[in-house]
């Protein structure tokens, strides 16, 4: 739990770009797209509120969000120059660096892992082990919940060759409760979902105790790194202010998505989806260094552990990959 001090902190850290926002921004805005994994949804208020808020224009950024359906569009926004930064899953990023992609990670959103799968309470599956031949539900094949179920599974000494893989569809709770499958691949926010929505009282198994891991990270192609480094910091610094203020001002910001974001019509649901949200952001290393605090000692086990899965087929060295130079309060930084 953070303490009263933090908590100042937080919400001083996000009100000092409006306080001086007339003085400082500058006349002219640089461009910065943002190629997201979604629609723009309640999960990524912090990127829709700057015609609110202003962390980015105080900047100098005139921030874009270019939606997309998966962290595979986000990559492929910034390979075609469509986007300046992705918001991508990790292994997304690995499986471009692995077909020989020039990517760099400079940011980590969400240092928690927030995949899970869940199963009803009388079904007796509270462990990975558990899972063997049993149906089991992923959103689609391509997506983070597949993957966190193989992480799962591998964990347990499985494959997906001792369970019965079922595509449910997004946020799809219907097919585990009407006995369709014995256990189904979620995110924490689907679960919320899902509870929301009449899901009885289930167990739930936690992909971050298994692997933890970031969920969501900030990328940029090699040449935008260089090319762009100061546009970059600057939208770093703002994307930082927007988070914070999100954590200090919860309640602002679940009113703030039910006019800016399309699913954002409930503003006790974007509440409950913020919250989330904002305890996905921090970790104990953001504690320690800052929002965007990015672990590679975790990444790099996350790559071995997709290697061994065979969802990478060269080493990966994250180190080499990753770089925290541009995050607000690094060398170099003016802010």
């Amino acid at each position: 739990m953070q303490s009263i001090p933090r908590r100042h902190l937080l919400a001083a850290l996000a009100a000092a770009p409006l306080a001086g926002l007339a003085q400082t921004a500058p006349a002219r805005l640089e461009r910065v797209v943002v190629a997201g994994w979604n629609k723009p949804i309640t999960e990524v208020t912090p990127l829709l509120v700057d015609e609110d808020k202003g962390f980015y224009r105080a900047q100098g950024v005139a921030l874009e969000y270019v939606p997309g359906a998966g962290s595979a569009d986000a990559i492929r926004n910034i390979l075609s120059g469509q986007a300046d930064v992705a918001f991508s899953d990790p292994l997304t990023f690995f499986a471009a660096l692995d077909k020989g992609e020039k990517l760099r990670a400079i940011y980590d959103i969400y240092p928690q892992n927030v995949f899970n799968v869940v199963s009803l309470k009388g079904s007796n599956i509270t462990k990975p082990a558990d899972l063997k031949g049993k149906k089991v539900g992923v959103y689609s094949l391509a997506s983070g919940t597949r993957q966190g179920l193989q992480v799962l599974l591998h964990s347990a000494g499985l494959t997906e060759a001792d369970v019965t893989v079922v595509v449910t569809g997004l946020l799809n709770f219907a097919p585990l409760m009407q006995g369709q499958v014995d256990a189904t691949a979620a995110t924490d926010t689907g679960l919320l979902i899902g509870r929301r929505r009449g899901l009885p009282e289930v167990n739930v198994i936690e992909v971050g105790k298994v692997l933890p891991m970031s969920s969501d990270l900030f990328v940029v192609r090699e040449d935008v790194y260089q090319a762009r480094r100061d546009a970059l910091r600057r939208f770093l610094r703002g994307y930082a202010d927007a988070a914070a203020w999100m954590i200090a001002q919860p309640q602002e910001a679940a009113q703030l998505a039910a006019k800016l974001a399309i699913d954002g019509t409930d503003p006790a649901l974007n509440l409950e989806i913020i919250k989330l949200r904002n305890a996905a952001s921090v970790s104990a290393l953001t504690k320690r260094n800052g929002l965007g605090a990015l672990d590679v000692t975790s990444l790099q086990a996350a790559a071995d552990t997709y290697r061994k899965l065979g969802l990478l087929q060269k080493p990966l060295d994250a180190g080499k990959v990753v770089s925290q130079d541009l995050l607000p309060g690094r060398r170099g930084d003016a802010g």
